[in-house]
């Protein structure tokens, strides 16, 4: 079953978060503390994978195109405005902005290499023991994050499943039009671009900046674009 192991993923974030919310009356000091050391953990993952690349000049370029058509396209507004939708219909917690919760837990489980080559073998092999693990890391991080930005985390879920489940339906399909060499190469350099987003989120959690990451996403697909022709033009 293809879609296994992207299942897995939504429901140990859904029980995550139900779990968090168990534990809201955690003192503030110590969501505080959590929190932070949450960010820190999160800098020192998008680190090591922004050190992952074998160019990053692409990921530099990837990032400053990337920005300008997020800023275009708006997307963090339109993040935030579907989570303000969401609060306006469930209402609010009293423990956090559902927008806040929803856009940054999503942003922290849908950006990296684990949801791509998860649900890559997840389609192609049968094998889902990468969305396994990262289902494991993202419900603990969910329950974390519920109790310190309430309820809209749970929400994130949505996202992760159509985001991983629509690239492990369409996996063969990829791998039969795309050459297995130009698509390592593409994870290589979109983990490394999407590592420096994770840093970014890790800078927000701890609330040192508040960098509009979301805006930065489309940088995956303008990875995609140059890795395509440095491949093609063997640049």
């Amino acid at each position: 079953m293809a879609l296994l192991g992207t299942i897995v993923n939504g429901l140990l974030i859904v029980i995550g978060t139900l779990l968090g919310k168990l534990m809201h009356r955690i003192p503030e000091s110590i969501k505080g503390t959590v929190m932070h050391a949450i960010g820190l953990a999160v800098m020192v993952l998008g680190l090591q994978m922004g050190f992952k690349s074998d160019n990053f000049l692409i990921v530099i370029l990837s990032l400053v195109f990337g920005a300008v058509i997020g800023e275009i396209l708006a997307l963090e507004d339109q993040l935030n405005k579907f989570g303000d939708w969401l609060e306006e219909r469930i209402g609010s917690t009293g423990e956090g902005s559902i927008s806040q919760g929803f856009v940054t837990a999503t942003l922290i489980f849908v950006i990296g290499a684990m949801a791509i080559i998860g649900a890559l073998d997840s389609g192609i092999r049968g094998d889902h023991d990468v969305l396994y693990t990262k289902a494991i890391i993202d419900g603990f991080t969910a329950l974390i994050l519920t109790t310190t930005l309430g309820i809209g985390v749970i929400f994130s879920a949505i996202p992760v499943v159509m985001y991983e489940g629509l690239i492990a339906v369409f996996a063969t399909q990829i791998y039969h039009i795309i050459p297995k060499e130009l698509m390592d190469q593409f994870i290589i350099e979109m983990t490394a671009t999407g590592g420096v987003m994770i840093f970014a989120i890790g800078l927000n959690l701890i609330g040192l900046t508040k960098i509009r990451v979301a805006n930065l996403l489309p940088g995956i697909v303008v990875t995609a674009v140059i890795v395509t022709i440095l491949y093609y033009f063997k640049m």
